[in-house]
């Protein structure tokens, strides 16, 4: 079976396992929806998802190689029974040195990692769409630098694991400023580079996608919506990892008034 290639919005910390915001109580509800409805707009249940979170960067690319990984509460001031939320999904090790064996066959060197564990860019959006934690998940990092035409190679290193009913989820935020949330002025921005986001990846021409998204620091409103490009890059594994194939705009929604966006392919 096989499965698609996906950017996916991670929300704002655990924000939804919080108490709704009182000056805005359906904040996170349009996205928690989306992220409750994954495991039916995939074609059948995956053998494993591997995850691209904004939340890790290494020197190389790094597989999380453990077998049980935990959970890193890798956020700060938020309510204490954040801090105590469980999800127990097993790691992938098999699929780890599979990802490895692909990454070295397009000449990326790679690293692994068995110590670390989920950060929240992970099992945040993933406790809500996979409850269960019935699935092996594995993590593999953005790479240092930050370079999009490298994570786009990244994706289409791995492309192949996507017919071997493994799903691959980029996860991260299509605006992150924390700065400029709730600040009027980036709204217009924030509308302009989401539309040229799905332009790009749902409606332009596919043979011009990966030139465009390497260069995504040229669109309308870039770096307004994004001052570090750490949660879009996920979007760039994704994105290689469906090379020739058109994109689907899966979600829209807005936070703090900026819109925010899901994509898929496949």
């Amino acid at each position: 079976m096989k499965q698609p290639s996906i950017y996916l919005p991670h929300g704002g910390g655990p924000c939804f396992f919080m108490d709704p915001p009182s000056d805005e109580p359906d904040r996170w509800v349009a996205m928690e929806a989306y992220l409750r409805s994954l495991p039916d707009r995939l074609p059948g249940r995956p053998d494993a998802l591997l995850v691209i979170s904004a939340h890790w960067e290494k020197s190389r690319p790094t597989v999380l190689s453990s077998a049980r990984p935990g959970l890193l509460f890798d956020y700060y001031g938020f309510p204490a029974n954040t801090y105590h939320l469980t999800w127990p999904a097993p790691g992938a090790p098999a699929l780890a040195s599979r990802v490895r064996a692909l990454l070295a066959s397009a000449g990326i060197e790679s690293d692994e990692d068995a110590s670390r564990d989920y950060d929240h860019g992970v099992f945040i959006p993933l406790k809500v769409a996979f409850p269960d934690a019935d699935i092996p998940v594995l993590q593999l990092s953005l790479q240092a630098g930050l370079d999009p035409a490298r994570h786009i190679a990244i994706g289409r290193a791995i492309k192949s694991l996507r017919d071997e009913n493994v799903a691959i989820l980029g996860s991260g935020l299509s605006f992150h400023n924390l700065r400029a949330f709730g600040d009027p002025r980036a709204i217009a921005p924030a509308v302009d580079f989401d539309r040229w986001l799905t332009e790009v990846l749902c409606d332009g021409p596919i043979g011009e996608r990966e030139l465009e998204l390497a260069q995504w620091s040229q669109a309308p409103g870039a770096r307004i919506c994004h001052p570090r490009e750490e949660h879009l890059l996920p979007l760039m594994v994704a994105a290689g990892a469906a090379s020739g194939e058109p994109g689907h705009h899966a979600f829209q929604g807005t936070i703090w008034g900026m819109a925010v966006s899901a994509y898929h392919f496949g």
